[in-house]
C-alpha cells in the first residue's frame, strides 16, 4: 500500500509527463522492430531452409502406387425373380468388413507368396533414420558419392535361406529365425499398405509405399488381385462344402425313399391292412432295422395310406435335393466375385515422399515463425536503449543524437572522423547532434558541457573529441578536459608525448596541450587528477580561470566508476548522457539521470552511439530529395 502511494506521489511530483499515445503500437514501431531484429528474423528462415534441405537430402525417396477396386452389392436369391427395380446398397459395416479383409494377414500372406517378397532384397522396411545416421549419410554423399554408388550397385546381399532349407534342417533355432523373418516381412507389408474408402462410395483405394517404384506397383496390383481371388476361393470352398453335404443328404434320403416304397409294395402284395413282424425290415428313426432286431417296435405297423404318404414325401425330398445338387454343380464353374479392379496400379513417376517443395516451404514458414517469435521475445525481454521513443517514454529525456558506427566491423569510430570523413553518416549525425544541443531548452547558455556514460566503451570519449572538433572548425575556441582519470582515453590517443606530472595549481594553464591535427586544446587526465577536478569547487575555479575558451567540453568518468566522479557535473551548464545502442540498460540510464537530477545538474539529453538503424534516416532522405 505504501509502495503504491509512493509511486503515485513520485509520478505527480515528476516533471515528466508520458505521452498518452505511448501505449499504442504504431506502424513506425512495427517498422522499427523489423529493422532492429531483421538479422534474427531472416536468419531463422535460412536455418529452416538448411534444415529442410538436410532432411530432404538424407531421406529415402518413397514411391506410392495406387489401385482401386469396386465392391458391387449382390442380389439375394429370394429377390432375383422379383421386380428389377430393387434398391441395392451396402451398409457401413459391410464395407468396413471388406476393408478388414484387405488389411488381414491372409491377404498379406497371399501377396508375399505370390511375389516372393521374403527373398526380395528390394523389399525392406522404411525405417526413420536418426540424426547420427543422417549426418553419416550426408558425409558419405559429400565425401565419396561415386564410391557409394558403385558400392550400392555391386554390393550383393547373400540370398536368405528358403523355407525348404529350413524344413530340411530340423533345427529349432533355424525355425524360430525363419518365423521371425517372415513376421518382419508381414509387418513391412502391412506398414506400407494403405486401404481406405473413397467417400461414401463403394470404391476402395489401395496404396502401397516402397523404395522401389516397380515393386510398389506390383504389390498394389497383387493385393487387389489377392482380394478378388480370396473371394472366389472362399465361395468355391463354400460351394464344395455344400455339394458334399448335398451328396451325403441325397444318399440318406434315397435309402429312406427306397425302403418306404418297398414297404408300400409289400403291403399291397399281401392285401393286408397291417404290417407286422412278418416283414423282413422296418424303419425305426430313419434307420433300416431287420425283422426281430428293433427294440421297442410294436407288432402293429402303419397303414397303407401312411406308407404311401411316407414314400411320396421321401420321393419329393429326394427330387428337391437332386435339383439343388444339379443347380450347385452347374453354377460352381461360374462363380463371380463381388469386387473388381477398376484402376490398376502403374509405376509412379515421382516419389510421393518427401515432398521437396512442401518441405522447403514449411521450413521457411517455420523458420519465419520461430524468428518472429524469438525477435518478439527478445524485444520484450530486452531492456536496453534502442529508440528515441523509448528514451522519451521511459526516461523522460530527449534523444539529441543517433550516431552510427563510422566503419564496418572496426568499432564505433575514430577521434577525428568528422575531419577525415565530413560527409559520412557519422559526421552528419554528429552535426545534427550539435545543432540539437544548441537548441536545447536550458536556463543559461551552454558553455561548459559535460559528457558521461553508464559504462566505459559506450563511446563518450569519441563523442567528446569529434564534438570539440566541430566546435573548433566553426571558429569557436574549444577546450577538452579529460576528467576521466580512471581510463584517460583522450589523453592516451590524442597526445603522443607523455605528460609529466608535477607543478602547482597556478600552472594548470601550462599543462594544456594543443592536439596535433585537431583545432582544439586538451587538458590531460594527469592534470585533472593532480588538481582534483572531479570536485565541484576545483572544477568551478578552473572554469572561471579559463575565460578565454568559448566552449569547454568535459569528459567525465562513467557511472560505473563511482558516483563521486560525477560530482563536478553540478557546476557545468549541462551534461550529455552517451548510451550504446542495444547494450546500455534502461535501468542504469534512469539511475544515472536520477543521480544527476539529485545533484541539480541539467541533463541536455541522450546520445545513442553505434546505432544500426537510424530512426531519422527516412526523413533525411525525404529532405534530400525535396532539396534536389
Amino acid at each position: 500500500m505504501l509502495e503504491s502511494q509512493w509511486s503515485a506521489a513520485a509520478k505527480q511530483n515528476s516533471l515528466y509527463k508520458p505521452d498518452r499515445d505511448s501505449d499504442f503500437i504504431r506502424f513506425a514501431d512495427i517498422t522499427s522492430f523489423i529493422r532492429q531484429r531483421i538479422l534474427l528474423i531472416m536468419s531463422c528462415p535460412f536455418i529452416g531452409v538448411l534444415g529442410a534441405g538436410f532432411y530432404v537430402a538424407t531421406t529415402d525417396s518413397i514411391f506410392t502406387a495406387r489401385t482401386q477396386i469396386l465392391i458391387e452389392p449382390k442380389i439375394p436369391q429370394l429377390l432375383q425373380k422379383q421386380s428389377s427395380e430393387i434398391n441395392l446398397s451396402l451398409d457401413t459395416s459391410q464395407v468396413e468388413t471388406q476393408l478388414a479383409v484387405l488389411r488381414s494377414e491372409k491377404i498379406a500372406g497371399m501377396v508375399i507368396e505370390e511375389l516372393g517378397l521374403i527373398d526380395d532384397p528390394n523389399f525392406k522396411p522404411m525405417n526413420t533414420l536418426s540424426i547420427a545416421e543422417r549426418f553419416e549419410r550426408l558425409a558419405g554423399m559429400a565425401a565419396k558419392p561415386s564410391d557409394q554408388k558403385e558400392g550400392s550397385q555391386h554390393h550383393t546381399v547373400p540370398p536368405p535361406s528358403t523355407a525348404a532349407d529350413v524344413t530340411e534342417t530340423a533345427d529349432p533355432t533355424a525355425e524360430a529365425l525363419e518365423f521371425q523373418r517372415r513376421r518382419r516381412v508381414v509387418e513391412t507389408f502391412r506398414g506400407g499398405l494403405g486401404v481406405q474408402r473413397l467417400g461414401v462410395s463403394y470404391a476402395i483405394d489401395i496404396t502401397f509405399n516402397s523404395l522401389d517404384p516397380e515393386l510398389a506397383a506390383k504389390v498394389a496390383n497383387a493385393t487387389a488381385g489377392a482380394f478378388v481371388r480370396e473371394q472366389l476361393e472362399t465361395r468355391a470352398a463354400a460351394a464344395q462344402e455344400g455339394v458334399a453335404w448335398l451328396e451325403k443328404r441325397i444318399e440318406e434320403v434315397r435309402l429312406q425313399m427306397n425302403l418306404a416304397t418297398q414297404m408300400t409294395q409289400e403291403f399291397r402284395a399281401k392285401h393286408d391292412y397291417r404290417v407286422g413282424r412278418q416283414l423282413e425290415a422296418a424303419i425305426v428313426d430313419g434307420q433300416v432295422v431287420p425283422s426281430g432286431e428293433g427294440e421297442g417296435v410294436t407288432p402293429s405297423g402303419p397303414t397303407l395310406e401312411e406308407l404311401e404318404v411316407t414314400a411320396e414325401t421321401y420321393r419329393k425330398m429326394y427330387e428337391s435335393l437332386l435339383a439343388g445338387f444339379t443347380n450347385s454343380v452347374n453354377q460352381q464353374p461360374f462363380l463371380i466375385a463381388d469386387a473388381r479392379v477398376i484402376t490398376p496400379a502403374t509405376r509412379p513417376l515421382a516419389p510421393s515422399h518427401p515432398r521437396n517443395k512442401l518441405v522447403l516451404a514449411l521450413g521457411v514458414l517455420a523458420g519465419l515463425m520461430v524468428g518472429i517469435g524469438l525477435a518478439f521475445a527478445r524485444h520484450t525481454l530486452d531492456r536496453t536503449i534502442r529508440t528515441p521513443r523509448q528514451i522519451r517514454d521511459e526516461l523522460g529525456l530527449d534523444c539529441v543524437g543517433e550516431l552510427p558506427a563510422a566503419r564496418f566491423l572496426r568499432g564505433f569510430g575514430q577521434l577525428d572522423d568528422v575531419l577525415r570523413r565530413p560527409e559520412s553518416p557519422f559526421s552528419q549525425s554528429l552535426r545534427n547532434t550539435k545543432a540539437a544541443i544548441s537548441l536545447a531548452d536550458v536556463a543559461h547558455p551552454l558553455r561548459c558541457i559535460g559528457i558521461t556514460s553508464v559504462a566505459p566503451g559506450d563511446g563518450k570519449s569519441t563523442v567528446a573529441s569529434n564534438l570539440a572538433a566541430l566546435y573548433a572548425s566553426s571558429g569557436v575556441r574549444t577546450l577538452v578536459i579529460d576528467a576521466d582519470v580512471f581510463h584517460s582515453a583522450l589523453t592516451k590517443r590524442l597526445l603522443y608525448a607523455p605528460v609529466l606530472a608535477g607543478g602547482n595549481s597556478d600552472s594548470i594553464k601550462e599543462q594544456i596541450r594543443f592536439v596535433p591535427g585537431q583545432q582544439f586544446d586538451l587538458l590531460p587526465s594527469q592534470a585533472s587528477a593532480e588538481h582534483r577536478l572531479i570536485t565541484p569547487r576545483n572544477m568551478e575555479a578552473l572554469i572561471d580561470e579559463l575565460e578565454s575558451y568559448e566552449v569547454i567540453i568535459v569528459d567525465l568518468p562513467p557511472f560505473t566508476s563511482g558516483v563521486h566522479g560525477l560530482a563536478a557535473a553540478s557546476v557545468l551548464d549541462g551534461v550529455l548522457i552517451v548510451t550504446e545502442w542495444g547494450k546500455t540498460p534502461v535501468e542504469l540510464v534512469a539511475e544515472l539521470s536520477r543521480i544527476l537530477q539529485v545533484a541539480k545538474t541539467s541533463v541536455i539529453g541522450v546520445v545513442m552511439t553505434k546505432v544500426r538503424s537510424l530512426s531519422t534516416r527516412q526523413y533525411r532522405k525525404r529532405a534530400t530529395q525535396s532539396a534536389r
